[in-house]
C-alpha cells in the first residue's frame, strides 16, 4: 500500500483566481496538501462578474466549481468577505493554523486589506507567504498591469518565437502564467517548506512571471552572453531554420514533427526516406532548401500515422502532432495515465489531465473535484471551533457563504 502523498498535512490558504495561482495550488494539492480556497461570498460584481461570465462560456470552462476545472481539484472552498469584521476574524484563525498562503494581488493591495506578509507573519511566524505577480514586488514595473504576452515580451521570450520574416508567434498563456508563474511558485513554496525545517521560520516567496519566463531562457541567454549574437526568429536550428528539425504536413492534412538534429539521427532519416546522398550535407546551408523541398513533398505521400509507424521503428526523433481530441487516445499518454477519468456529480464522468510528477513511494492523487463556492464553509468553520449559531448569524449578514 503506497504511503500518503508527500505534502499531506500541509495546510494552504489559496486566495488566487487566475491561471498562475490556481495552477500552483493544484500542484500542491495533487501532492497531498490541504488547499482551502478563500473566495468572496455572494454573486460576482463589476470586473469579477464580467470575468465569471466569460469563464462560463463553453461546457464547464473556467467556473470555479465546475467538475471539469482541473485547476481547482483537491481543494475546499470557504466564502469569506475579507472586508467585514467577521470575515477578518475567521481569516486570522485560518492563518494561525496555515503553513502556506498564496495570493496574486497587485503589490500593496494585500497590505491595504490587512493581509500582507508582515501583518500575518507576527500571528504565525512559520507561515510561508507566496505572492505571484507579473513583475515582482519591486522595480519600476511593479505596479504595471499585464498578462502573459506582456511578461514574455519583456523577458525576451517572445523575440525568439515564430518564423523568419513574420511577427512573433503568440504561444497562448502557457509560458508566463503556467511555467513562469504557477510552476515556479510551487517550486518556491516547496523550497521554503524545506528551509522551514532548518530554521523553524516561514518566509516571503516573491514570484514574478517575468522572472520565471527569463529563467526558462537560461540557455538562450548563456549563448547570447558568450557570443553577443542575437538569435533571429526562424533562423536557428531549433526554430525551423533546418529541415531536419521541423514540422511537415502529411497526406491527411495532419502534421508530423521531425527532430533529427544529431548526425546519426539525420542519417537514419535520410536512409528511411531513400536519400542517403543527403547525409553528408546536413550542415551544408546551400543544400537546405533542396532537402526541405524533398522532405515537404515526401511527407505528403503518406498519412501522419503511417509515417510515425515507419520512422518510429528506425531510431529517428519523430512525433505526431496530436490535436486535443486525439491526445487521450495516444498510447503513451494512456500508459502514463496523463488523462484520467473521474467520477463527477450525478454519475457524470469527468476527464482531466493527470499528475505529471510520478513518485514511486508517495505518489500524488486526485481526491476531489473542484468545489462550489462555500461548499466547505461549515466544515472549515467547525474545525475553527465556531458554533452552528455563529455560522448562521454571519451567513445571514453576508460575511460568509
Amino acid at each position: 500500500m503506497p504511503a500518503q502523498p508527500p505534502l499531506t498535512g500541509i495546510k494552504v490558504l489559496d486566495l488566487t483566481k487566475l491561471a498562475p495561482g490556481p495552477f500552483c495550488t493544484m500542484i500542491l494539492g495533487d501532492l497531498g496538501a490541504d488547499i482551502v480556497k478563500v473566495e468572496e461570498p455572494g454573486p460576482p460584481t463589476g470586473r469579477r462578474a464580467e470575468q465569471a461570465g466569460k469563464a462560463a462560456q463553453g461546457p464547464g470552462a473556467g467556473f470555479s466549481g465546475s467538475p471539469f476545472n482541473a485547476l481547482n481539484r483537491n481543494k475546499r472552498s470557504i466564502g469569506l468577505d475579507l472586508k467585514s469584521g467577521p470575515g477578518k476574524e475567521v481569516f486570522r484563525r485560518l492563518v494561525q493554523r496555515a503553513d502556506v498562503l498564496v495570493q496574486e494581488y497587485r503589490p500593496g493591495v494585500a497590505e491595504r486589506l490587512g493581509i500582507g506578509y508582515e501583518q500575518l507573519a507576527f500571528r504565525n511566524e512559520r507561515l510561508i507567504y507566496c505572492a505571484v505577480t507579473g513583475y515582482g514586488q519591486d522595480g519600476p514595473y511593479r505596479n504595471l498591469v499585464g498578462h502573459d504576452l506582456n511578461y514574455i515580451a519583456t523577458a525576451g521570450v517572445l523575440s525568439i518565437l515564430g518564423r523568419s520574416g513574420q511577427l512573433p508567434t503568440i504561444p497562448h498563456n502557457l509560458i508566463a502564467d503556467y511555467a513562469g508563474g504557477g510552476m515556479h511558485a510551487a517550486i518556491g513554496i516547496m523550497a521554503a517548506l524545506i528551509a522551514r525545517n532548518q530554521t523553524g521560520r516561514g518566509q516571503f516567496v516573491d514570484i514574478s512571471m517575468m522572472d520565471g519566463s527569463m529563467a526558462l531562457m537560461a540557455q538562450s541567454f548563456a549563448s547570447y552572453f558568450a557570443n553577443h549574437r542575437l538569435p533571429v526568429r526562424g533562423e536557428t536550428p531549433l526554430d525551423g531554420a533546418i529541415p531536419n528539425y521541423n514540422v511537415y504536413e502529411t497526406s491527411d492534412g495532419k502534421i508530423i514533427t521531425i527532430g533529427a538534429i544529431e548526425p546519426w539521427f539525420f542519417a537514419n532519416l535520410c536512409r528511411a526516406l531513400g536519400r542517403e546522398d543527403f547525409i553528408e550535407h546536413e550542415y551544408n546551408s546551400a543544400r537546405r532548401a533542396e532537402i526541405r523541398e524533398f522532405f515537404t513533398a515526401k511527407f505528403r505521400t503518406k498519412t501522419r500515422d503511417e509515417w510515425f509507424e515507419i520512422l518510429s521503428k528506425t531510431d529517428i526523433c519523430v512525433g505526431k502532432m496530436n490535436t486535443l481530441d486525439e491526445v487521450a487516445d495516444d498510447p503513451q499518454v494512456q500508459a502514463r495515465k496523463m488523462i484520467v477519468e473521474l467520477d463527477g456529480p450525478d454519475g457524470m464522468k469527468v476527464q482531466q489531465v493527470g499528475i505529471s510528477v510520478k513518485l514511486s513511494d508517495t505518489p500524488g492523487s486526485i481526491r476531489s473535484l473542484a468545489p462550489t463556492l462555500g461548499q466547505h464553509t461549515d466544515e472549515i468553520m467547525h474545525s475553527l471551533s465556531y458554533s452552528d449559531e455563529q455560522i448562521a448569524k454571519w451567513r445571514a449578514e453576508g460575511s460568509i457563504k
